[in-house]
């Protein structure tokens, strides 16, 4: 389902800029992350004129598909995010859907979370898309460092109100928005109920530390093949030192396969997807001493000669280096995560996912801040070693299977982790797995093209 990937409109072909692991970009007061260089722009008066003129100038020079987009009157738009909004390409060209990627957000919050590994929320997440009508509402995540945690809301409560509406009133709105908080501070009064228990918990809002690396385990197939599990939540830079950590774990137990828990992560960084792939590549990222390609960011031929770049895999002490490894994914595994699956791909090593389709994005911005404002517009494309990309419609499940919220992400009995434990002891999915009841590809399609994922997407050249 890849296809070789060609920025839009690019005919030459430029030579792009390598990063390797260690020659990463800063973030810069202007909230503009880059990847081996980048581009910034001094602010004005800020005044609405100020602002649509930047951004239309902007996106005229740096967006994707400047050349299919619309160019409305900025005069005709009394607000900015209105004329942004307005800006983005409709999917008029049969090789690319509409963009769906492309957002806004306080450069405060952008810099918090890509710079500090920090975020702002109440920290519980729901199966919002999963649930229908009828069906009960679950707590599916909940961040470790966040007041909900403190409080005891845990994975599987299942949620019977939320300010006083109803689990069924939000499922039947599709409306899952009351879990956003606005500000610090801000209080969600929460009805759950676990093993028959009915409880109350009021959670505030507050600014807490990202966890992006959890749950390294070594586990135990039915037939004893030893597993190394691990969950990584967020690609920011501080999920480093726990990928280290955990497979410095893997090496010392001698793991014979590996499982990557991607489900709930919508991506991040390109340099810690790279990282993460590393760790599992091993040798295979190396070529007669020389890194192999993980990613080729593909610029518009505006800024292809001077922005295209590569990002290596890398040459990690505690690799393993297996020859196949499981991902765990869902409908929010998406952009830097998705990523780390195409990249993997590129140098062969095989890639088995387990759980469901992920949600489709093999295209990257580089953010850039004007006014206090984040503009994440997407500016290039992703493809691997082999030139693989425009996954537009996510990657199918190898072994595909339906979650179950109400136990823990890496429990011996989740059902995602014995599917993919069947996996390597049989070399094939276990039947009750694929019998599992599942939309067409076409159903998914839609569906994901109409979801606002709630996980934090990006794929960031950093």
């Amino acid at each position: 389902m890849s296809t070789t990937s060609s920025a839009t409109a690019a005919n030459a072909k430029p030579a792009r800029r390598r990063c390797g692991l260690g020659a990463l970009a800063a973030l810069v007061t202007a909230a503009v992350l880059s990847g081996c260089g980048g581009s910034g722009s001094g602010v004005g008066d800020c005044s609405q004129f100020d602002q649509k003129d930047w951004l239309g100038a902007t996106m005229n020079e740096w967006y994707f598909w400047y050349g299919l987009s619309p160019r409305p009157n900025p005069g005709g738009f009394a607000d900015v995010l209105d004329y942004y909004d307005a800006l983005l390409y409709t999917g008029t060209d049969p090789a690319f859907p509409a963009d769906r990627w492309s957002r806004s957000e306080s450069t405060e919050s952008f810099n918090r979370f890509f710079g500090d590994g920090r975020s702002m929320g109440y920290g519980v997440a729901v199966n919002g898309f999963e649930a229908r009508p009828g069906q009960p509402l679950y707590v599916r995540y909940v961040e470790p460092a966040s007041d909900a945690a403190v409080k005891g809301v845990a994975r599987g409560d299942e949620v019977v109100s939320v300010n006083g509406r109803t689990a069924a009133e939000l499922i039947n709105a599709n409306d899952f928005s009351l879990l956003t908080a606005s500000n610090a501070g801000d209080r969600l009064t929460l009805q759950l109920r676990r093993a028959g228990i009915l409880r109350t918990v009021v959670v505030q809002a507050g600014v807490f530390d990202l966890t992006p690396v959890s749950g390294a385990a070594v586990v135990q197939s039915p037939n004893g093949r030893l597993m190394g599990y691990l969950m990584v939540k967020d690609m920011v830079s501080q999920a480093n030192g726990g990928l280290d950590s955990a497979f410095a774990l893997f090496r010392s137990r001698n793991v014979q396969d590996l499982v990557i828990d991607l489900r709930y992560n919508g991506g991040g960084l390109v340099s810690v997807g790279a990282t993460l792939a590393s760790y599992i590549a091993g040798g295979r990222g190396i070529s007669g001493g020389a890194p192999r390609d993980y990613a080729r960011l593909l610029y518009n031929n505006k800024r292809a000669a001077a922005n295209n770049q590569t990002f290596a895999f890398g040459s990690l002490g505690n690799a393993l280096g297996v020859p196949r490894v499981y991902v765990l994914t869902g409908p929010r595994t998406a952009s830097a995560s998705e990523q780390v699956i195409n990249g993997l791909r590129g140098v062969n090593v095989q890639v088995i996912t387990v759980g469901d389709t992920t949600f489709g994005k093999p295209v990257g911005s580089l953010p850039q801040g004007y006014c206090g404002t984040t503009y994440s517009a997407v500016n290039f494309e992703s493809a691997n070693a082999l030139n693989q990309g425009r996954y537009w419609d996510g990657f199918d499940a190898t072994c595909p299977v339906t979650e179950d919220f109400t136990l823990a992400q890496g429990a011996l009995n989740d059902p995602l982790l014995v599917t993919a434990a069947h996996h390597a002891d049989n070399g094939a999915c276990p039947v009750t797995a694929m019998a599992a009841p599942q939309l067409s590809r076409a159903e998914k399609t839609a569906q994901r093209r109409a979801w606002k994922i709630d996980e934090r997407e990006g794929m960031v050249p950093r």
